[in-house]
Parts: structure tokens; sequence; C-alpha cells
């Protein structure tokens, strides 16, 4: 949740340029514009053949790749996290877990062969967080909700009623800390599993919160990681003799399990090689790591688990890195020393990008990409620079990645430094070189969207799946034919253009109160802890701390559209609108328990609104969409009937008859234009706003 990456708005903003300011609630053109499709520009290009060609999509790609757009929002996917294949049979089943904070996920069946909008059918409904989606040693389909595992069969006339549970009542979403503490919301209350060749079934029972840092002096153990239910863990249920589980009856008492390994913050990758459990232990996990503002730090990790260790969480991270806020914890007792000197501790085999989120692990097993066979893949979910990508790993013959010495470099972004080196508080440290399937998939105006890749499976046909939320996609990367086309360029929200924002609201003296309001009363508030302490260090004047807020809210993702408080995702955390996690956590109560916090989100909503200066001006109702063009009167995309712009040049003079607009990160773009000066709508399709 806390993963976000510098935001699109390559273009310098002048000031007399004219921002799309949408002012009411009025749906997206998305699902009424062809050429869009879940913030893709999608032309006549397909990735694919036969009718498993699906529209290609604009990502970098390792070349000989493509990738096509199987399901989108028009398809009313929600929330997609991940998708296998049901053995045997073209389809596919997808989790769609709905949203945060809901209970309306949805386990579906994908027909690829079908038409465009009849590929997606409805096997369960009304599951909170579905998850995990495994096929199991007795070629079944498993899968997980926050605090259960079932088996059921797909393909059956009424799915539901063959629904079998054979684990349940794991920690979920709503908890009970040791010391009384009851969440409503648990931090990582989702189910990923796997079975082992001999039956056995290791759960991930992620951690109830980020870094579980109380207020200081921390003199004892992060109670809810210990004991025989601990949190942060692998559970192990073992099946009785033949190897499956039996379903489970009412009142039927809970199978019995044993914590497998500890310290694991939340393992949502797991992976097993085919020599497991023989010598080598090629059971694998990604581990999303702990938050902290560092963009660079702390690493995640990839660890080769074995039965009885602790990997850490939260009393070290990276490689043997002590958790300042535990030093008392790890000078006495059964942590003294973990990280540094104790047996019990296990460091990571290698690192990942820090940040990156690790959700998909799988080995690639297929005869599409030969070049592909036995390595391992890793999507990375995160939303900071180090994410929105998929790796590939050279493995030994056990499964592990192969680590190389010091210095080893790894591929950012052109939101940060181009490339970067695994690094600890103590230097360079050794990993395994990765390269990329899908090379950094940060937004590009006007043609793609940020992704994050959280659910990945192999069809027996050899393609890659993926299930991608944060755009609502599910994707099929098959073989490339002609030759590659050049990388997209890396459309972030300049430095520069971040200055001028931030000068727009430093002249209005409203907004500038606006402004403080906020850092005093929700971020200073709420937010400390998330969001990397939206960039606030001790000591900062309070000038200084509007300023690193403002920049830091302008720098993320899709967070703020200057004029459109309606668009950006600022505004629907807050408010709890959509699939994402509430923001900040816990929020759901504030309105009703803190005076004057309703008011507080409609002053953002203002600061947002008139961060940039001009006259509000509404489209002219008539034809349903209204076409912008650039300066050389080309094409550049369609603005719905009946939306608020703010027009700061009503009369553009190096185009007569036209107004003269600019967005950043404008959503109604179609791929073609990159008018680094602004855009032009003619001004008989705007009229005052009243």
């Amino acid at each position: 949740m806390n993963r976000l990456i510098l935001q699109n708005g390559r273009r310098s903003l002048r000031a007399a340029a004219v921002v799309l300011a949408v002012l009411s609630g009025f749906a997206s053109p998305a699902a009424s514009d062809p050429l869009r499709k879940s913030g893709y520009a999608v032309g006549s290009e397909t990735c694919g053949s036969g009718d498993l060609a699906f529209p290609k999509i604009q990502i970098d790609m390792k070349a000989g790749f493509c990738a096509g757009l199987v399901g989108s929002e028009e398809d009313h996917l929600k929330f997609p996290r991940s998708i296998i294949q049901v053995p045997g049979r073209d389809l596919f089943v997808v989790a769609d877990m709905g949203g945060w904070g809901h209970s309306d996920g949805r386990l579906l069946l994908l027909d690829p062969h079908a038409g465009n909008g009849q590929r997606f059918k409805e096997l369960l409904t009304g599951i909170e967080y579905p998850f995990g989606l495994v096929i199991g040693p007795d070629k079944r389909l498993y899968a997980s909700t926050a605090e259960t595992i079932f088996r059921f069969d797909p393909l059956a006339d009424n799915p539901r009623s063959t629904v079998e549970t054979i684990i349940r009542h794991m920690p979920g979403r709503r908890i009970t800390l040791p010391d009384g503490t009851k969440l409503d919301e648990a931090a990582h209350p989702l189910k990923q599993f796997v079975f082992d060749r001999n039956g056995r079934l290791f759960v991930n029972v992620g951690a109830h919160s980020d870094d579980c840092v109380t207020p200081a002096p921390i003199t004892k153990p992060c109670a809810p990681a210990e004991g025989a239910s601990a949190m942060a863990a692998l559970w192990l249920f073992t099946p009785p003799s033949g190897g499956v589980f039996p379903a489970l009856k009412p009142g039927d008492p809970d199978p019995p399990h044993a914590i497998y390994a500890r310290g694991l913050r939340n393992s949502l990758a797991l992976v097993l090689h085919p020599n497991f459990p023989d010598a080598g232990y090629a059971f694998l996990q990604a581990e999303n790591g702990r938050d902290l503002p560092d963009i660079f730090k702390p690493n995640e990790e990839i660890n080769a688990i074995e039965q009885g260790r602790h990997y850490g969480w939260p009393y070290c991270y990276d490689l043997s890195t002590p958790s300042p806020e535990f030093k008392l914890v790890l000078q006495s007792g059964v942590y003294k020393s973990l990280c540094t000197a104790n047996a019990l501790y296990k460091q990571p085999f290698s690192l990942l990008p820090p940040h990156g989120a690790p959700l998909a692990m799988l080995y690639y097993h297929g005869a599409k990409f030969p070049e592909l066979e036995g390595k391992l893949l890793v999507g990375l979910h995160g939303y900071r620079p180090t994410g929105s990508r998929v790796l590939i790993y050279d493995v030994d013959d056990h499964g592990f990645p192969k680590p190389a010495p010091p210095p080893v470099r790894y591929h950012v972004s052109c939101a940060a430094d181009p490339t970067h080196d695994f690094q600890t508080d103590a230097g360079d440290v050794a990993a395994a070189p990765f390269d990329e399937l899908i090379a950094g998939w940060h937004r590009v105006n006007g043609a793609r969207p940020q992704g994050a890749p959280a659910g990945m499976t192999v069809a027996e046909d050899g393609a890659i799946w993926l299930a991608e939320d944060k755009n609502q996609t599910i994707i099929r990367i098959d073989r490339a034919t002609g030759e590659p086309p050049p990388p997209l360029p890396c459309d972030i929200r300049s430095q520069a253009l971040i200055d001028q924002l931030a000068a727009f609201v430093a002249k209005d003296a409203q907004n500038k109160m606006r402004l403080a309001t906020l850092r005093k009363n929700l971020v200073e508030k709420h937010c400390v802890g998330c969001h990397s302490d939206f960039g606030l260090k001790a000591g900062q004047s309070d000038a200084d701390k509007d300023a690193t807020v403002l920049r830091f809210m302008l720098s993320q993702d899709g967070w703020i559209y200057p004029g459109d408080p309606a668009s950006g995702r600022l505004r629907t955390r807050l408010r709890g609108i959509g699939a994402e996690k509430l923001m900040p956590p816990g929020g759901e109560g504030l309105p009703k328990t803190e005076p004057g916090y309703a008011a507080l989100l409609n002053t953002a909503d203002l600061l947002v609104a008139r961060m940039v200066p001009g006259t509000p001006m509404r489209i002219k109702l008539g034809l349903p969409q209204r076409k912008f063009v650039s300066k050389a009167n080309k094409e550049c995309g369609e603005i719905p009937a009946a939306k608020v712009v703010v027009v700061t040049q009503r009369n553009a003079v190096d185009k007569p008859g036209f107004s003269r607009f600019f967005r950043p990160a404008d959503p109604y773009l179609n791929g073609e234009c990159s008018d680094d000066d602004g855009y032009y709508i003619r001004q008989e399709f705007l009229v005052p706003v009243q």
C-alpha cells in the first residue's frame, strides 16, 4: 500500500496553460472510447495468433515478447489478484478480490476464446479476500479466503455446491492481539499457499502490521509473532495418510498446524522447486519487507525456507541489519544478537529491489519460450520506481538464483536513478543479478498507466498470464514478431513541473492556509508512520513542512491532478472510494469520531481544485465527446461533455479559435500526441459555469 512511484507529467507547465479540472463526478470516457482500455491506448496491433490474438499494449518488454490485453475494466474486473489454468482445458480461474475493506470478492471463469464482453463468468461471489489459487496434488482447484482454504469444481453446473473447506479459522482481517487490542483490518490478511509433492500444505499468515513498532522503549518481543499461532509466519498443515485433506463438516475441529518458519512479514510469493525437499531445499519465499522513507532501503528479500528458522521480521531486515526500534530486545533473551550472531536467524538468500513488493513467483516450464525454461520469474507489484516489472533469474540445479559478488547493479527506472547497487547500511552486498521480462511498467501519458502485476501463471501452451490489479487487467504474454518497438519514454512529473505547481500554491494565501491545515490536522496527526511520513523530517520549520508535504503528494503516482480533485487517488483513498486501501489506516471511523474531519477532506479537494489559476468552463453538451488537438492540429484525445475545465488562456494566440489547456497525467490522451506546450480545444465547445 505504501509503495508508490513518482507520477507522470514530463511536460513543463506554462503560465498560459489551460488545466483540465473535473469538478463534477462524471464517469471516465474510457468505456466509450474504443481507443482506450483500462488506461492503455489500444491500436490495431495484436499479440498472439488466431482467437488468442489480443490487442497489443505498450509495455517495455524483453525483445521477442509482447503483451496482449485479455480483460479490462470493460469486463467489469474490479481487483484481479491471481490466475490459474483449469487442467486440460483452455479456461482459467481468476480471483477478483473486489477491493480492500470489502467482502465482495469473486472467483471468475475466463474463456479467452470467447468474444469481447463474454469472456468472464462468475463462479463464486461474496468471498472475503480471495487470493491464492493452486492446483492440488489431487489435481483439484484450491483457493483461499482471508481465513480459509477450500477446493471446488469450477466446471460444475453449480460450483458453490462443490465447495469443500479444508482449513478454517486462520487469522484474517479481524483479529485480536495478545494484549486484547482488536483490529478490524489486519495489515496482511491474504493467504498464499503451496503444496509440496507429499501433499503437505504451507500457508502464509502475514504480519498484523508493518513493523510491530510500539511506543518506545520496546523491551519485549513482538507478541503477535510469537507462540503456536504466530503471525508473520508460514504455517504447515500435514494431511492424513493418502495425502489429501478431508472436507470439514460443521462441528469438525480445525486441522492442527505447526509453525514451519517465523519472521516472514508477508509471504505472497511462494514457490517449490521439483527437488524440494531433497538436498538444496529450494522452497523459496519472496518477502514484502517493512516500509522506510528511503526509496532504496530496505531491500525486499528472497528467502530459502528451512523448518524452524527465523527470518528476521521485525528485528532484522536486509542482510542482517538490526531494526533500531528493537535494540533492547536484541540485547538479551531468545533474540539476543539475532541478526548478527544467533543460529536461529537465517539471512536472505538474495535481495530484491527495495519496496518492489513481490506478489508472484514461479519457475517457467513451457514450449513457447525455450530461453526461459527452468528460470525463476518474479513479479514486482510495488508502486515505487523499483516496482512495476517482471524479473527473470537464472537458477542452479536446486532452483536457487545465482548470486554474484558486489557490486551488483539493478535497473530502477527513469523516475529515479537509472541503476543502483544492491546496498545495505554496511555498503554494497552480493546479490543474484536478473534480467527483465517487463522492464518497467511506469506511466506514460497517453500510452499506458502504471502497472502492478499481482498474479502470474504459465498456461499449458507456454504463454505467461498476468493478473494486474491497479488497472483491472488480465494480460497474456506471447511471442512477438517483427522488430521490437523502441522503449517508451518515462513520462514522470518533472521536478520543474513540481516547482511550478508548488509556486502556484505559495502565491495563493487561501491555498497556503489549506495546505497548512492538511499538514497539521491530517498528515501529522494521522499519517505519520505511513507513506514514508510524507517526506517530513525532524527539525523542519512549518513552512518547510508544508512544502515537503505538497511536493510529496505531487510526486506520487496519480495522487493529485491539479485542478481535478475528482480524478486523483488522494481523494478516493481518503474517502474510501474504490478498491484500494483507505488512507489513513483506520480512517473509516474518523468522520464520526473527529469533529471537522469531513471538512478537512473538503479542504483537500479545494486545495487541488484551486491549485492552478484560471476560469472554470464547462464542456458544452451535445456530442458525447469533444476532441482536443495539438498545436499542429493532430488529434490528441477526447473530453466527455459536461466536464468542467479550468481555462487560463481563453483565446489561444498561437491557434485562433481555440482555447489552450494542459493537464499533467491527462487520462484522456490517446497516445498520438506528445506536445510539451499544451493542448487545444475549440472555443465553441466551452460555456461558462453557472
